[in-house]
């Protein structure tokens, strides 16, 4: 497992949960992609609401069958690992938001690596 650890920084990728490459939902495909570029870690969240650059609300509706609600990916890496990926993401993301900030990491474990 690698290590980080100290000043990092944040990608944040705004998506819609409809968002797709192919079959495949976008976030799922950036997921593996981070995977396979070896980041540390990456969370995906599911928004309850939102709107984007069009205006469209979007939001959970119980009798909505067609849903767009937002989709948050959260990475936290070195600064030189996150701008390496830039320009796949960009072929990726071709509607959603793309945020980095710097951050300071004060644990990353795993919960069996404190276990003797």
């Amino acid at each position: 497992m690698r290590k980080i650890e100290g000043e990092q920084y944040l990608l944040r990728i705004f998506i819609g949960e409809g968002d797709r490459i192919g079959l495949k939902p976008l976030y799922r495909v950036i997921l593996d992609k981070l995977k396979e570029r070896g980041f540390a870690g990456a969370t995906v969240v599911r928004g309850i609401a939102g709107f984007g650059p069009h205006s469209v609300y979007h939001t959970e509706k119980i009798l909505r069958l067609s849903r767009d609600l937002p989709i948050i990916i959260e990475v936290v890496d070195t600064l030189e690992q996150i701008e390496a990926f830039l320009p796949e993401l960009d072929k990726l993301v071709k509607s959603g938001t793309v945020t980095i900030e710097k951050v300071r990491v004060i644990k990353y474990t795993h919960k069996h690596e404190n276990h003797g």
